[in-house]
């Protein structure tokens, strides 16, 4: 029981309004944080099948160059993007410290 004057105390629709907003709150939270673990498991459960069909596609590369006769254009176009990933990564490493 809380020490409520007589006049301060609050009414039972007050009370009730009170309750509800935070039970409200509360399922609110709960769904969001249900929903980003609905999403990180879907995201993790497709990197397996993502790195098999990366795997997949750099083999039909290079056994198209080798029919071909062109080189593997991926190879460089991937090692151009590396390059780049690795100077912005190193970019923003130093410029937080």
């Amino acid at each position: 029981m809380r020490p409520y004057l007589i006049t301060a105390k609050p009414s039972r629709l007050r009370l009730a309004a009170r309750w509800a907003g935070r039970w409200a709150l509360k399922t609110l939270a709960l769904l969001v944080m249900a929903g980003l673990g609905a999403l990180v498991f879907v995201v993790r459960s497709a990197r397996p099948v993502i790195n098999y069909l990366a795997t997949r596609a750099a083999w039909l590369e290079l056994w198209a160059a080798s029919v071909t006769g062109i080189g593997p254009v991926g190879a460089a176009i991937g090692s151009g993007l590396t390059d780049e990933f690795i100077r912005e990564f190193h970019r923003a490493r130093r410029a937080t410290v």
